[in-house]
């Protein structure tokens, strides 16, 4: 069913929207409420002179003066029919990891499964430009990770990222991409297709709102997301000035471990991992590398495998049918909204999955997930 978004998501999203509002302006205008103790559903009728008054600089008092709150519920619904789910800050759907790293997004904008954001991640990044070598060893640590119940977190790009997303939707276990532009927005363009299955079996996630087209100044921004949504963040190969030296100091500025793939000194693309390991980083070229530093945290699925070719029972269009009903019941007018199908192949999707006994139609043409999680 469609959730309601509370009035401080709404408020928090109509200003993350507003041009020229920055982290730095949202930061001041939540902690004028907080000190102030406004409530929250009397944010969208103050006015500019209120907010001055407060303290807030002209710029973001002008912003909130002028936000509408019959907007902001309108933009609400045009990102439910897009599919696309914001998590506000205060959201209990907000992953708690997120939340202790320096500049928490205020906004998630996120397609698919967001459970994922709650799940144990590693990260895993690296150059767009891989060797044979590198490749290898990330199929091959992505794959055993995945395969153990890790849900495995990229940024998508080509290369490192791509592999891994692959590796993880070949083993049927979880992966999050986070993008540097909107989500609704695949980059590379290649990816289109890669962006298409995450969306469907995984989660997309992007603190940019719909249409924001990539451009550099956007990725370091969503390196520090890669790397407060992951336990621990490990870099495969990285050239001197690598993007994903970015990654991985982030990761050490929100105290999460960081692990790099050695490799041949001669090897261009291995001088950013072989200054890593001089730094300290924790030297990878297994999975059990990774999780016998979380012994205490997380315990490898023993019944992956099982769940893997329960999921692989599942067609595409049941998996994508599953997505939307983990998150609440819903009608079959809300099912091909967020679907885009025509009625005859809805219809013939659900059928199949109440003969499955994956799902169970309710009163009033609502429908429920009743089966087990990977079908």
């Amino acid at each position: 069913m469609i959730r309601q978004p509370l009035p401080e998501a709404l408020w928090l999203m109509a200003l993350h929207e507003t041009k020229g509002i920055g982290w730095q302006s949202l930061y001041s205008l939540v902690r004028i409420v907080s000190r102030q103790q406004i409530p929250y559903d009397r944010l969208f009728g103050m006015t500019e002179r209120e907010w001055i008054a407060l303290g807030a600089d002209s710029k973001s008092a002008l912003a909130a003066g002028q936000l509408n709150i019959g907007l902001a519920h309108d933009r609400a619904l045009q990102l439910e029919k897009l599919g696309i789910e914001p998590i506000s800050f205060y959201d209990d759907a907000y992953p708690t990891l997120m939340k202790e790293t320096a500049k928490p997004p205020w906004i998630l904008y996120t397609v698919g499964r967001r459970e994922l954001l709650h799940e144990f991640g590693i990260a895993i990044v690296g150059t767009r430009a891989p060797t044979s070598y590198g490749k290898i060893v990330c199929e091959r640590i992505a794959g055993s990770l995945a395969e153990q119940g890790v849900c495995l977190v990229s940024g998508m790009a080509r290369g490192i990222d791509g592999c891994c997303h692959r590796e993880a939707l070949k083993r049927g276990g979880a992966t999050i991409a986070v993008l540097g532009a909107g989500p609704d927005i695949a980059y590379p363009p290649e990816h289109r297709q890669l962006h298409r299955d995450i969306a469907e079996q995984g989660l997309i996630v992007s603190e940019f709102p719909p249409g924001t087209r990539p451009s550099p100044g956007l990725f370091p921004l969503r390196n520090r997301i890669i790397a407060g949504l992951s336990r621990g963040v490990l870099i495969v190969e990285a050239a001197e000035k690598s993007g994903s030296l970015i990654t991985a100091d982030y990761a050490l500025e929100a105290c999460r471990d960081v692990f790099a793939v050695p490799g041949p000194v001669t090897s261009p693309k291995s001088a950013g991992t072989f200054e890593l390991i001089k730094n300290g980083a924790k030297p990878c070229g297994s999975a059990d590398h990774i999780l016998e530093e979380y012994a205490h945290l997380f315990i490898p699925s023993a019944q992956r495998p099982a769940k893997k070719e329960r999921h692989e029972k599942l067609t595409k269009e049941e998996r994508k049918i599953y997505v939307i009903l983990e998150q609440g019941d819903a009608s079959i007018d809300e099912l091909q909204r967020k679907t885009s199908w025509d009625f005859g192949l809805l219809h013939s999707v659900l059928l199949s999955l109440i003969i499955k006994s994956q799902v169970r139609s309710l009163s009033g043409a609502v429908y429920t997930w009743v089966g087990e999680p990977n079908g």
